[in-house]
């Protein structure tokens, strides 16, 4: 059943469009934010032969590397200054989430509401920070141990490395929030969004020469495509999913006045936790690999061994691929959904499900539900990301037509058009208020 608001957004146009203009400016703001995030990411760090870095990463751009760059936006193939991108931030966060759950302090700041989020999100700044430094000097490290790809290497190629990269990080965690605040969806994910999408082009053009060549047969490159549309259909179908409790609200009386009783839904989402787990389980599968395949044969037999292990379809990659997928879908979802505030919420307002008792059984029975519609979404998450990489493994085809690529601009597509709509509705609701305030002044005058 579609709701009043889902009509009301159906029934919007370009005119209605063009009267938003605050929505406007916050689309312009978005646009001009990301194009900064680009031309950072053709700026070069200081002291690379960037001739030879072309030819190393040539080499070793299939595995854990490749989807570093994918996310970066090719800024690692150009090791700019952006080559980090946003995943420190990402892997800071994910740490201070898994300490809010062992330490009390932390889990105190979370209940204070507002101050605490923003000293949460502070002790997220300083653990970026430090991350981004322990990355960065294992990049400067590992690009000296790289042949002739330093023209200078030493101490203070390291130290400009560090903070150059750094300062980096730190821009566009900044940039992230600025777009969040004062533009157009989630700043991160759109970050992520624009270094994608910004490759697929040459991605295209690099299937379409395979096929050229002879590399790939038409029939593959005919099939490579349905399987993106189809993989996109199953996205946006999966995303969409919900499981609606019923929920009764009883009778009751204010002043002299006696309100029926109402009946309504709770929505839950198969897939609550979004596009957050695969971004997670990328981040910390890139966390002790950065510099692996860059000191490869220069470094120690283990690191070799690793970086083998976690090449493209390997079996440990997508063991601890789906093992990480799943393990951040329940995570995350614990996170964002409390059942007990939901149930005590309802309690509060009268409302209860029906058959189950208000309060604590309210909460199990929705946390039975949740989990059980979660797993239907762990899976999906892991089939959508993995399938694609065990038929494409075979076919050495660009990286960003896998499924977490795919599922990462679906989403967040999704999430950018109905904020948009929100907006668009909001402003339509103003407009409405206004015109009703100026009748009603009116008729106030002729009386």
């Amino acid at each position: 059943m579609v709701s009043a608001a889902e009509q009301l957004a159906a029934n919007l146009n370009l005119s209605a469009f063009a009267k938003a203009e605050e929505l406007k400016k916050r689309i312009w703001f978005t646009l001009a934010a990301l194009l900064v995030y680009r031309l950072g990411t053709y700026i070069p760090l200081p002291g690379i032969n960037l001739e030879q870095l072309a030819q190393i990463f040539q080499q070793s751009q299939t595995g854990i590397l490749g989807m570093f760059n994918m996310f970066a936006g090719g800024a690692v193939g150009r090791m700019a200054i952006f080559a980090l991108n946003i995943m420190p931030y990402i892997s800071a966060s994910i740490i201070i989430q898994l300490l809010t759950t062992v330490s009390p302090h932390l889990e105190q700041l979370k209940k204070e509401g507002e101050q605490g989020r923003k000293q949460i999100n502070q002790y997220t700044r300083y653990g970026t920070v430090v991350l981004a430094a322990l990355q960065a000097y294992g990049i400067a490290v590992g690009l000296e141990g790289s042949g002739n790809l330093v023209i200078d290497p030493g101490w203070f190629f390291r130290i400009t490395t560090v903070i150059t990269l750094v300062g980096g990080t730190v821009f566009l965690m900044w940039l992230g929030e600025q777009i969040t605040a004062r533009g157009v969806g989630n700043g991160i994910s759109l970050i992520i969004f624009a270094g994608i999408v910004a490759e697929l082009p040459t991605a295209l053009v690099g299937v379409l020469e395979l096929g050229r060549t002879g590399s790939l047969a038409t029939a593959t490159i005919i099939g490579l495509f349905m399987m993106a549309v189809i993989v996109i259909a199953f996205i946006v179908f999966m995303e969409r999913a919900q499981r609606r409790l019923l929920i009764q609200y009883p009778k009751r009386q204010m002043g002299n006045k006696m309100f029926a009783g109402d009946s309504s839904h709770l929505p839950l989402k198969i897939n609550t936790a979004g596009v957050i787990p695969p971004i997670f389980a990328s981040s910390l599968l890139l966390l002790p690999i950065t510099v692996a395949q860059f000191s490869s044969g220069s470094g120690p037999q283990w690191l070799t061994d690793v970086t083998a292990l976690l090449g493209r379809g390997q079996p440990l990659y997508l063991l601890l691929y789906v093992c990480m997928i799943v393990f951040f879908a329940f995570f995350y979802t614990a996170i964002v959904f409390n059942p007990q505030d939901t149930a005590d919420n309802l309690k509060k307002y009268g409302g209860f499900v029906p058959g189950i008792r208000p309060g604590t059984k309210t909460a199990e029975y929705i946390d039975y539900v949740l989990t059980r519609i979660t797993v239907v979404g762990a899976g999906y998450l892991a089939l959508v990301c993995i399938l694609p990489e065990l038929l494409i493994s075979n076919l050495a085809v660009p990286f960003y037509f896998g499924g977490t690529s795919l599922l990462i601009v679906v989403s967040v597509t999704m999430d950018t058009v109905a904020q948009i709509q929100s907006h668009l509705l909001a402003h339509q609701y103003e407009g409405l208020i206004k015109k009703s305030k100026l009748r009603g002044s009116r008729g106030v005058k002729r009386r």
